[in-house]
């Protein structure tokens, strides 16, 4: 018998548990369920533009679309197009890889005020989603502020800060490029809770700062001095030690007049956001750095308060999963509550990726967790421990019952459609692609597949 499976998402882990099922010893049918008429998910519209060789893990997962068995549907919401009930009683397996879909707030006094933005809401509009291309970012202002120590602060600050020769041959929405290109900064501040050594950037993102063609990398050398822990932790975490190095090497070259300033503060945490009506200002206290619990370092406020004046800032402390109806879910940790994938008390359910253990990891990492989670679900469908709830339901009656519905989903064929058009227009610029960025745009190229 064919075993029908269903995969909620479409970014890395989504289609790293499709290619592990389709590569097993058993007779599979996957169904890919996407909100999106276009596949990829934090691919797509996560990965910095100038970051093009990230972006190719891409044609990994147009081989496993390729593969007999595969089937995508975009443009269908699961938890409003289709129920979970509907996927139990369609499917002998759901597997759900919804990622983590909203940011995690500051809890700051005037964190909602008007310029005070989630880093990836700046992320998903110059990355072209859809559904932020309504968004309004003012970059008149002078200085901005990233909160944050990861890798999409890093980002956030490169892209504010990139030339005009570094952007254009990029896929930024053409919205985006003028008005990074036109945006009146001349400083960008990061905000780091904890020290250097503590820092989650990656090295060779750290290093492209340095490089930028427009744009001077300032740190105090105070800021870099460590505690004890600190500097103990070097000896057996590599990331963090060239980090530190990376970052010393910054603070010792002079400001060489580029027309912007990128300065890295550390060890200061947010405690205000200011404004009569906007952001005018963030108020900032400075941490020290005392021993933790398993030997790493914790930050506590001192009473050293500063204000750094600025116009914008954004949160990047983070993101945090979303609940969907009808599946377990731990508010505490904002993940899918299981086991190596196993769904805690949802037999015939899974996930995998961020929803499953939390934000971490590159996108590699997210190989490793689906096929964790796929070897689990192997193993119980050879066990019979999967029961669908109609066992008469076929690929047919899903197509028919989202018919009955009225929701209008986009086939793989419409996306390589989609795909078609924005990599022919991106090639008379120059560049790998320019992106449809609003749903019409999207459903009209993926519907001149289906017409013909």
């Amino acid at each position: 018998m064919t075993l029908r499976v269903a995969v909620v998402g479409s970014g890395p882990a989504g289609f790293y548990a499709a290619g592990h099922l389709l590569d097993s010893d058993l007779e599979v049918e996957v169904d890919m369920l996407e909100r999106l008429p276009t596949p990829w998910g934090l691919v797509r519209f996560g990965v910095a533009p100038d970051h093009p060789k990230i972006k190719a893990v891409s044609r990994a997962f147009e081989r496993i679309a390729a593969q007999p068995g595969y089937r995508f549907l975009g443009g269908v919401d699961v938890g409003k197009d289709l129920t979970h009930d509907d996927l139990a009683r369609l499917y002998d397996a759901v597997v759900y890889a919804v990622g983590a879909q909203t940011d995690r707030p500051l809890a700051i006094p005037g964190e909602d005020l008007p310029g005070s933005w989630a880093a990836t809401e700046l992320v998903a509009w110059y990355n072209g989603h859809p559904d932020y291309q309504g968004l309004e970012f003012d970059l008149s202002v002078e200085r901005a502020v990233v909160v944050g120590a990861g890798n999409v602060a890093l980002d956030v600050i490169r892209m504010l800060a990139l030339s005009p020769e570094e952007i254009r041959p990029t896929d930024t929405t053409d919205e985006a490029i003028e008005a990074i290109l036109g945006s009146g900064l001349k400083e960008i501040v990061l905000l780091a809770r904890r020290g250097p050594a503590q820092a989650a950037f990656t090295t060779p993102e750290l290093k492209e700062l340095g490089e930028l063609a427009d744009a001077d990398v300032l740190i105090d050398p105070s800021e870099l001095e460590l505690d004890p822990a600190s500097e103990a932790s070097l000896e057996h975490d590599t990331n963090a030690r060239r980090n530190v190095e990376v970052l010393r090497g910054f603070a010792a070259r002079p400001a060489s007049g580029k027309r912007r300033m990128i300065r890295l503060r550390f060890a200061v945490s947010p405690v205000a956001i200011l404004g009569e009506g906007r952001v005018e200002a963030i108020e900032i206290v400075r941490n020290r750095l005392v021993a933790g619990a398993g030997g790493g370092v914790r930050a506590e406020p001192t009473g050293e308060h500063e204000t750094i004046p600025c116009g914008i800032v954004f949160r990047s402390v983070g993101y945090l999963g979303v609940e969907l109806p009808g599946v377990p879910f731990d508010a505490g940790r904002a993940t899918i509550p299981n086991d190596a994938g196993r769904v805690a008390g949802a037999p015939g359910v899974y996930c995998a990726g961020w929803i499953k253990r939390g934000p971490s990891g590159v996108i590699g990492t997210n190989k490793k967790d689906a096929t964790e989670t796929v070897d689990r679900l192997v193993e119980d469908a050879r066990a019979g421990r999967l029961h669908r709830g109609d066992p008469e339901a076929t690929a047919d009656t899903v197509e028919e019952l989202l018919e009955a519905r009225g929701v209008e989903h986009v086939t793989y064929e419409g996306w390589e459609a989609i795909d078609v058009e924005e990599r022919a227009r991106g090639e008379a610029q120059g560049r790998p692609r320019v992106k449809l960025v609003t749903w019409d745009d999207l459903r009209s190229a993926a519907r001149r597949i289906a017409a013909s």
